[in-house]
């Protein structure tokens, strides 16, 4: 059933990329996750496509399209199998090059986000840090003005594409107090003097995408790469982070889908005590469970996309397709692997990569905990 926000034309997108993405990306994802990172060759190929620049202005290479297009890409992109490939490509996408192309100057997109677009170039947002990731505030990483350009130094962690995307966009203080009006985004090109990346990390789940740690130690850095205005970096991040909560939400409904999926083929296959266990009600019952879990998070969703596609104040109801969706995903993943039984526990089968890709939700773009307390506040309980 066609959910109300979407019309003929997303409709016949969805199909475009479902077929795309049955077809490109998850005959390939096995590979993929071995190689712990998806080939360049698809940044471009998504390019080629026009999907790495849905939401972007024409002007740049983009499709100047609605926010409904892209969560169409965004869901169809969980269907493939692999958290990791939708975390690459959307890292990229979603996250580092909206912070260019909402914020910075004429001359930033030419450079760096038209190449962005056409998966040329790519790219990776760092926020995090070994001692600041929901406290986003404390982070350490610095950035001093000496003439024509600034002094960088510090560390990230926990990178999205930060061992082979060509440029990042880095958050560092641009002075000591006080917290929440100190932070400013640079854009920091790979190969610059002292900007050095570490090991890619190993991960539970999202084995497909690549993520690393970035030092830098007096990098240089023109002052030119500042986007927008010095300081406002935590504005930024705030109005960036809504649009990745609801990213995340789709993601969760994407992959829901798909574990939905597998159990119920699962069921109708495999056989005990004379009959297929999807006649078992102990365990039909937990699929009726599951769809309603995955449509109560679309409803969620939608509502906040809507709100938020039409200019309206919708942090309240972003937090809570992300609180609600991210939930749902481990619930709806957990109970996929029991239904499977042993099998579920066999790398032979999917469902244990869906658990596994759909644990980062309640952490990645804000915790559990941050949406509820972020709730509290909106909903006026708290200061």
């Amino acid at each position: 059933m066609r959910h109300w926000i979407f019309t003929d034309e997303h409709e016949l997108f969805r199909k475009t990329v479902r077929k795309f993405v049955a077809n490109e990306i998850t005959p390939n994802v096995e590979q993929w996750e071995e190689d712990g990172e998806v080939p360049r060759s698809l940044f471009h190929r998504f390019g080629e496509l026009g999907y790495l620049g849905i939401k972007f202005p024409e002007e740049y290479g983009g499709g100047d399209m609605d926010l409904v297009t892209a969560a169409v890409l965004t869901e169809e992109m969980a269907r493939s199998g692999s958290g990791g490939v939708g975390a690459s490509i959307g890292a990229h996408t979603n996250i580092a090059l909206p912070v260019i192309a909402n914020f910075g100057s004429h001359a930033q997109k030419e450079k760096y986000l038209k190449l962005g677009i056409k998966g040329e170039k790519i790219a990776a947002l760092g926020i995090t840090e070994p001692e600041a990731g929901s406290d986003v505030a404390s982070m350490k990483t610095t950035a001093k003005r000496e003439g024509d350009h600034y002094v960088l130094n510090g560390s990230k962690t926990f990178i999205t594409n930060g061992v082979n995307s060509d440029f990042a966009v880095i958050a560092a203080k641009t002075k000591e107090e006080p917290q929440h009006k100190n932070i400013s985004f640079f854009i920091v090109e790979k190969g610059t003097e002292g900007f050095t990346t570490g090991k890619k990390l190993k991960k539970l789940g999202w084995r497909a995408s690549d993520t690393g740690e970035l030092f830098f130690d007096h990098v240089k850095v023109p002052a030119e790469n500042l986007i927008g205005e010095e300081n406002k970096g935590f504005r930024y991040i705030m109005k960036n982070f809504q649009w990745e909560r609801l990213v995340m939400a789709l993601g969760c409904i994407g992959l829901a889908e798909i574990t939905l999926e597998a159990a119920v083929k699962y069921s109708k296959e495999r056989t005990q005590f004379g009959r297929p266990i999807g006649k078992f009600q102990v365990l039909n019952h937990k699929m009726a469970d599951m769809a309603v879990e995955i449509e109560k998070t679309k409803h969620l969703t939608y509502r906040a996309l809507y709100l938020y596609e039409n200019g309206e104040d919708a942090l309240k109801e972003t937090t809570m397709a992300k609180k609600y969706a991210s939930e749902m995903i481990n619930r709806v993943t957990d109970q996929a692997v029991q239904i499977h039984g042993g099998a579920g526990y066999m790398m032979e089968y999917p469902v244990q990569r869906y658990w596994r890709d759909g644990r980062i939700q309640s952490i990645g773009g804000g915790t559990t905990q941050v949406m509820n307390e972020i709730l509290v506040k909106a909903l006026g309980i708290t200061n």
